[in-house]
């Protein structure tokens, strides 16, 4: 999507802040002894409650209405019966659609007290996020993106999965211009249109490489490979002169 009215923007900026609120009630939410489809019931009822569908579900027949991934897990895993326990690492993204326009966000956390190893990863995952973010502006190489989340994550001794990617939004979930590195590519040779609509979401970690199937029987849930843990922050965000118009925030 290219934001080109600001009858589109102001659909997206309504979207953007309708996952933004169903991610942070689930995040308030979360609890030891709850199993990750209770957790799910939450987000479902923020996106009720505002008109809006899950974007898995429209998109892909998802079998939940958010992603919630655990421990080993890094990304789109299924709610279902798994219990959360004191010190798991879960990622929560929450996608959905409304008016047509699609808006995806997501976000890593240590549930109560747990090992500060990952309580630092949560930290700078969310930098390295940012970081990706100042790199914005219309006009810019998309390769600026993954080269300053790059560094980022150099200085601070992580890998990123590198075969997990931003991706273009808006007109669908998985949009124009198709998948944008958050790792330095030297391939990469496009750049950033004014109003372009897209994800900024490293998946920081440590010591993995690549993301792969969990299971033969799971075609959703992927894991690090190494296996290692691994965060992930992620925002929607329009691409202007100015830099980052950042549309996935609660207030």
């Amino acid at each position: 999507m290219t934001i080109t009215t600001e009858e589109e923007l102001e659909k997206l900026k309504a979207i953007g802040r309708i996952c933004a609120i169903a991610r942070e009630a689930m995040a308030a939410a979360m609890q030891p002894g709850m199993t990750t489809a209770e957790l799910d019931a939450v987000g479902r009822k923020i996106l009720e409650e505002n008109g809006a569908e899950s974007a898995p579900i429209v998109t892909y027949d998802f079998p939940g209405y958010t992603c919630i991934s655990v421990n080993e897990e890094i990304a789109h895993g299924i709610p279902g019966p798994r219990v959360l326990r004191e010190g798991d690492l879960v990622n929560i993204d929450v996608s959905a659609v409304k008016d047509g326009v699609y808006a995806d966000t997501g976000a890593s956390f240590v549930l109560g007290k747990g090992d500060a190893r990952l309580e630092t990863l949560c930290r700078d995952g969310k930098k390295a996020m940012w970081t990706g973010i100042r790199a914005v502006k219309a006009g810019a190489p998309l390769a600026d993106i993954g080269q300053a989340i790059g560094k980022f994550a150099k200085k601070g001794g992580y890998t990123l999965i590198r075969n997990l990617a931003s991706h273009g939004v808006g007109d669908s979930l998985h949009d124009e211009p198709g998948e944008i590195p958050t790792w330095p590519d030297r391939s990469e040779r496009r750049r950033m249109a004014n109003g372009l609509v897209f994800t900024i979401e490293p998946f920081l970690s440590l010591g993995g490489q690549m993301a792969d199937q969990k299971s033969a029987d799971d075609e959703w849930t992927l894991v690090s490979r190494p296996a290692a843990p691994c965060v992930q922050y992620e925002h929607t965000v329009v691409a202007t002169p100015r830099g980052a118009v950042v549309v996935t925030l609660a207030a």
